[in-house]
């Protein structure tokens, strides 16, 4: 395989978008596990007392009933719901909180998501053929692993824990009814806090192994990278023919405004700005139009087909060229010498019409900062 197609780089965030809404994401099954039996478990070791109380009560009450309880089905009803309910409560609880604890756990990691395409039927999942695939793969062949180390994990704890209450179980027949309960119910506690903690170690292996098996299966290559670009950006040569419309569309709307300038300042050969005056708005000069070698050299010839003044500054042509965008005012460090440019075209009008002589030659080094030089 080459190395464009090894896939060698990190997920982009538009791959882990598309996996996410897929329903493609890290999950531990061992983390929601244990986190279901650790807080189980914490939540009989605080209730167990509880519970055990509230069954004493209840089998009290169920052994105490009166002649009438026994020979009347509804007192029996009564009296068996009375019981019931005096236990309810707390298994209730308990059974809310372990719902919320294995709601969280499912989502620890990897996040909350709902999609519709991870639910939706696949063909694949119906063929023998993937299930095979599925069963003997290298997933499968981890999972047997950690079943087999669940296995041995909680077995072992689970022997330790009855080689531990050994003793007090087998003497629970010589303790009185109730205690012999609630000393039961705390053996009960104990030991299933020590199974469940037997799942903390296989959890904390698993929660990695998982990130990086997920982050592995999201793993592009450069090719894939390179071929995602370009669909978000679109195909290079398209964004070419559009930039051209573009620019050509620009550019027919800067040669309806060259008719309407006053004058187009040129640099001989290379660029063309074409700047218009209001002397009774409240502007300063704004370029109309603006371009650069084939664009200069059509501005200068629409100039000349509507009498539009063309007067050759290269240093004025650059710098305007460089500091100002079609539309916009002409910069203040520029206007003393564009006045003078103006000034001339007018005294050139005014002398063309025969109202005034011949105007003086445009001087050569208008006063252009130097920062604006190019």
């Amino acid at each position: 395989m080459s190395d464009a197609q090894e896939k060698t780089e990190e997920p982009t965030e538009k791959k882990l978008k598309d996996a996410r809404e897929k329903g493609q994401l890290a999950r531990s099954k061992e983390l929601s596990t244990a986190l279901v039996l650790i807080v189980s478990a914490f939540m009989f070791l605080m209730m167990g007392n509880v519970i055990a109380e509230d069954i004493y009560l209840m089998t009290q009450r169920m052994f105490t009933l009166s002649r009438d309880e026994t020979y009347d089905v509804s007192h029996m009803f009564s009296a068996s719901g009375e019981a019931l309910m005096s236990v309810a409560w707390p298994v209730v609880a308990y059974m809310i909180v372990s719902m919320l604890a294995g709601v969280y756990g499912s989502v620890a990691l990897g996040g909350y998501n709902f999609s519709w395409k991870s639910a939706a039927p696949k063909a694949s999942k119906l063929s023998p053929v993937s299930g095979f695939k599925r069963m003997l793969g290298p997933n499968a062949l981890v999972e047997m692993f950690k079943a087999i180390a669940k296995f041995f994990v909680i077995g072992a704890i689970a022997v330790g824990a009855l080689i531990f209450f050994k003793d007090e179980a087998l003497h629970l027949d010589q303790e009185l009814y109730p205690l012999n309960l609630f000393h039961a119910m705390g053996m009960l506690e104990w030991a299933f806090l020590f199974l469940t903690l037997g799942m903390i170690p296989i959890a904390l292996i698993d929660v990695p192994y998982q990130s990086f098996k997920h982050n592995k299966e999201m793993k592009m290559s450069k090719q894939e990278i390179k071929d995602e670009h370009k669909n978000a950006e679109g195909d290079p040569q398209v964004k070419g023919r559009i930039r051209n419309l573009q620019f050509q569309a620009a550019a027919n709307r800067m040669m309806q405004d060259v008719p309407d300038a006053d004058v187009v300042v040129t640099n001989p050969t290379h660029y063309s700005v074409a700047i218009k005056y209001e002397e009774d708005g409240n502007r300063a000069p704004v370029v109309v139009a603006k371009g650069q070698d084939q664009l200069a050299m059509h501005i200068r010839k629409i100039a000349t087909a509507h009498d539009v003044p063309l007067i050759p500054s290269p240093m004025l042509a650059r710098a305007i060229f460089y500091s100002t965008e079609v539309n916009d005012e002409v910069p203040n460090k520029l206007f003393m010498a564009v006045a003078q440019v103006l000034a001339y075209v007018y005294q050139l009008r005014a002398y063309k019409a025969g109202k005034a002589k011949r105007p003086k030659p445009l001087k050569k080094d208008l006063p252009i900062p130097e920062e604006l030089r190019r």
